[in-house]
């Protein structure tokens, strides 16, 4: 048995985590001093703390441990059971750290599932948002505004791109982009002949929850309670040029989906090859090439967009989570030929592009569009990566560490949710993806070197936990 012992005055409802800049790393045998001694679990040590107890900050930490329980039982109560959440509350956040209502400190590597590329509570985003908010939130699209257009403006100048459609989500984003697809194949198919209404999707793809984006992915337990869902997808395996092209060549694919780089489903990055492929078949026969860049666009490679590593366009392209920097936002940007093809009345929202979303999503674009702010990602990317092949690579689990620039993922021969609950109980909050034997690491943007070495110690700490799991 080890321990770790701490001399100071401090409150117990304070996080261990915390704490942990105080710690005396030495560790004993026994290591009891002072009047009041507290153990805890962690992992299978004891950490022995030596604290003058503050009897009114006890009395906290049962109150805010009471919160929590009382809040997870209502939401089980009052909440159609969707999400297998995490028993942790949280309540606030700054920077690339997260607050639980016990006054726990996380360091924050699934930034929202890749949406808060900023951060929480940046302050010109803050300004952006509260400023808008107190002159016009909601118009609807009866209606123009200013914030809406002059993002469409920035997003065509800054992209392959000649028009933008607004959306609510990710898989809002994906639906108007089949719709689109359907309209041009009908719309620039001639002699009475059949327009083509068959997608092409990948293995291991994620392009949504609404039925035609849930069609168009890879993962039957997501589709099959739902089924019948749109007919007509077919899937390859990511990466197979060959049989894309013969498929392709059939003249029945209205458009080709994949992801430049896949993040649900467990950090695969396409080959320049394989898209560069996929562009010359679809050309070749009329298809439309579309790139979800939902997860992996928006600076999180490195890139503004992560296509642009491969030096591969496509002819519609998603996008949703980090744009508006944590509101609620999704985009299809189109070329002029795919845009002809719509009228008005084809498709539309009540919601989508509101002034207020709108210009959150200025103040995130006006940031991470700048050069340095990319080559900064790309950087820190190739920092981290190294960092996790030095502390985890020579571990008997780590099959592999891939990805570009933040967007990272840690392949394991076992699953990997030991490893992400024991990192959250070491004050690092991680995902899963892939086949869930993936560690994925998606934290802001913004993220420091010192916070992508403390992450990388605390995941070095922790893979015991994915041996004493098998040993349960």
């Amino acid at each position: 048995m080890s321990a770790v012992q701490i001399c100071l005055n401090h409150s117990i409802s304070q996080s261990p985590y915390k704490l942990s800049q105080f710690f005396n790393l030495e560790r004993e045998n026994n290591l009891v001093r002072g009047r009041s001694v507290i153990r805890t679990n962690f992992r299978r040590d004891v950490v022995t703390a030596c604290l003058n107890v503050d009897v009114s900050a006890a009395k906290a930490g049962k109150i805010a441990s009471e919160k929590t329980k009382e809040l997870i039982e209502m939401e089980g109560k009052f909440l159609v059971g969707t999400y297998a959440r995490v028993p942790v509350v949280l309540e606030r956040g700054k920077g690339c750290k997260v607050y639980d209502v016990e006054g726990r400190e996380y360091l924050d590597f699934s930034a929202g599932i890749a949406v808060n590329a900023l951060g929480h509570g940046d302050a010109d985003w803050l300004k952006a948002v509260v400023d808008q908010a107190s002159t016009l939130t909601h118009t609807s699209n009866v209606f123009y505004s200013i914030p809406q257009v002059e993002l469409a403006k920035r997003l065509v100048a800054s992209s392959f791109a000649d028009r933008v459609f607004f959306a609510n989500s990710g898989t809002e984003a994906n639906e108007a982009a089949i719709k689109f697809a359907r309209k041009y194949q009908r719309h620039t198919t001639a002699n009475k002949k059949l327009p083509a209404t068959e997608f092409i999707a990948f293995s291991n793809c994620f392009h949504g929850r609404t039925l035609g984006a849930l069609a168009l992915t890879s993962k039957e337990q997501y589709r099959i309670p739902f089924e019948p869902v749109m007919p007509g997808v077919n899937f390859i395996e990511y990466g197979n040029v060959q049989a894309s092209i013969e498929l392709i060549k059939q003249g029945k694919i209205a458009a080709v989906f994949v992801e430049p780089i896949q993040g649900e489903g467990g950090i695969y990055s396409a080959t320049k090859e394989f898209l560069q492929s996929l562009r010359n078949a679809c050309d070749e026969a009329g298809t439309l090439l579309v790139f979800d860049e939902v997860q992996c666009g928006l600076g999180r490679s490195g890139f503004l967009w992560a296509h642009e590593a491969y030096g591969v366009f496509p002819d519609m392209m998603t996008l949703a989570k980090p744009l508006a920097g944590g509101l609620p936002i999704g985009a299809v940007l189109v070329t002029e030929r795919v845009a002809s093809s719509i009228n008005y009345g084809d498709h539309g929202s009540t919601f989508a592009g509101n002034p207020l979303v709108c210009n959150a999503a200025l103040a995130v674009l006006d940031k991470i569009s700048k050069p340095d702010f990319l080559s900064s990602v790309s950087n820190k990317g190739l920092y981290f990566k190294e960092l996790l092949k030095q502390k985890l690579g020579r571990n008997r689990h780590v099959k592999e560490i891939r990805g570009l620039g933040l967007i990272i993922g840690i392949d394991l021969d076992v699953p990997a949710s030991p490893l992400v609950d024991a990192c959250r109980n070491s004050g690092l909050l991680v995902l899963t993806a892939g086949k869930g034997n993936v560690v994925r690491l998606v934290p802001p943007l913004i993220i420091t070197e010192k916070e992508l070495e403390q992450a990388a110690e605390i995941l070095c700490q922790n893979l015991p936990a994915l041996d004493e799991s098998n040993q349960n």
